[in-house]
């Protein structure tokens, strides 16, 4: 008999957790997931769903006395209160995790005492702290606020002292913190895995391209050196050594101009960077989140195919109802998240274009990407 397993968020990431785990019934026999959104993307694929806000005390207690295995799909969960919850039901990643990674300046922190590299950073306590600290890193540099903050929504770019106080302000009530800012050539990311036995795995580092601070493309593998890919991957490896607790994490990083890898986030559960596994590798990352927590041996990562990534999201043209335009591609993966409505910039769905004749390598695939995403389009409906 399978373990039941419980998700916190039951989004597009939750609804493919919970059709890795449909195909893993031997080791789970349910999933419910904690979600505001009735009838969310998870519900749609079979999950079972508590509704409710993902750090509401009650909802989460009540999700953990009813699972066998705790997990999540999005960061901003109370992890103060998943703490309380680990007497009631084993939770991956764990929640100590969770509290380093989903504050941004705890998580920069920490990595620094580990010697991991990231980019210069300090807290910023008030308006007065800021005008005094930004003189350290000069102009441009971030802002950001240091929770609940993703797709570059927490983030200001401050490009001279005139703009110091509106974006003080921006982030008004909230903890921040302020970066050097990093000038890099690219940024890339790797999907990384641990499991409960220790047993560390990562997936070719890819190459993102991101369009209004969301991820718009994603390329695998990254065209990169053999040095830039080791460092990425040795950065990965060591990050996963110190954090605590199993899973699969989204490591996001920058490509400087003088090829030094430095690490931006840490993501704490699968990632959108990772959809291409879904089709390249022999393992999605998605199986191998379900593997890493249930303790089983970590799949293989090896890339199979080269593939790219391309996000479909809400269309700035309309808000509502929506469809997706008719097409016949060869080798093209579409995966919609059920999501009833269109918004602006809204992650409505994903398409994997796939290199499965090992023929075409990246720069054919991205010459067909540019014919191929005019041709699915948003349609009202």
């Amino acid at each position: 008999m399978g373990q039941i397993l419980g998700i916190i968020g039951g989004g597009q990431l939750g609804m493919m957790l919970t059709e890795a785990a449909k195909k893993m019934s031997e080791h789970i026999s349910d999933v419910i997931v904690l979600d505001p959104t009735p009838n969310c993307s998870a519900v749609q694929v079979g999950a079972k769903q508590i509704t409710a806000d993902f750090k509401d005390e009650r909802a989460i207690l009540e999700l953990a006395s009813k699972v066998d295995i705790l997990t999540y799909e999005i960061e901003s969960g109370n992890s103060e209160v998943l703490k309380s919850a680990e007497s009631k039901t084993t939770i991956n990643p764990s929640p100590e995790t969770l509290r380093i990674i989903q504050d941004k300046f705890l998580q920069k922190t920490f990595l620094a005492k580990n010697n991991i590299p990231v980019t210069d950073f300090v807290e910023i306590k008030s308006l007065n702290d800021l005008k005094e600290k930004i003189n350290q890193f000069g102009y441009p540099a971030l802002l950001k606020a240091r929770r609940d903050a993703y797709d570059g929504r927490g983030n200001y770019k401050i490009r001279s002292p005139d703009e110091l106080e509106t974006a003080h302000n921006t982030f008004a009530g909230k903890s921040m913190m302020l970066e050097k800012f990093v000038d890099f050539k690219m940024e890339v990311s790797v999907i990384a895995a641990r499991n409960t036995k220790g047993q560390i795995a990562t997936y070719p580092v890819v190459e993102n391209i991101h369009e209004n601070n969301i991820l718009k493309i994603t390329i695998a593998p990254a065209r990169v050196s053999e040095d830039i890919a080791k460092q990425a991957e040795k950065i990965a490896h060591k990050t996963m050594d110190v954090l605590h607790g199993a899973g699969v994490f989204g490591i996001e990083m920058f490509v400087t101009r003088n090829d030094h890898v430095i690490i931006n986030e840490i993501a704490p559960r699968v990632h959108n960077s990772g959809h291409h596994t879904l089709q390249s590798s022999k393992t999605s990352q998605f199986e191998q989140h379900l593997r890493a927590i249930l303790g089983l041996d970590l799949g293989n990562t090896k890339l199979v195919h080269p593939t790219i990534m391309y996000n479909i999201l809400g269309t700035d043209e309309f808000s509502g109802k929506y469809k997706i335009s008719d097409h016949k591609i060869e080798n093209l993966y579409l995966k919609m998240y059920g999501k009833e409505e269109s918004k602006p910039q809204r992650k409505l769905g994903h398409f994997n274009l796939v290199d499965e004749s090992d023929t075409l390598g990246v720069d054919g695939l991205l010459k067909s990407l540019n014919s191929i995403k005019n041709q699915i389009k948003l349609i009202k409906a």
